[in-house]
């Protein structure tokens, strides 16, 4: 399964597509330099039990450590992740 980001100047999304349709993603909103907000989470049936959702957040958390990020996850799926992987916590704010 791999990961893809897109990114513009205010807004951003990680996500899985297969034949240019959208499997699973996860976007966000950038506040200020320092700061993205992690708004939504969807994934496809087709990708149900595959661990996707957790893997879209992984990838925001190595966006984050690489960037200088911090992440406020307002998603409830993604606060979830984040409440179960204490090892992510240097990236919330």
């Amino acid at each position: 399964m791999t990961i893809e980001q897109h990114e513009t100047d205010t807004k951003g999304s990680f996500f899985v597509s297969d034949a240019g349709e959208r499997l699973a993603e996860m976007s966000y909103s950038k506040a200020g330099t320092a700061l993205i907000i992690i708004d939504h989470t969807e994934v496809s049936d087709r990708l149900r039990g595959q661990g996707a959702g957790k893997k879209l957040v992984e990838a925001a958390v190595g966006y984050a450590r690489q960037s200088g990020l911090k992440i406020l996850p307002l998603c409830p799926f993604a606060r979830s992740v984040f409440d179960k992987m204490p090892e992510w916590a240097d990236v919330l704010n």
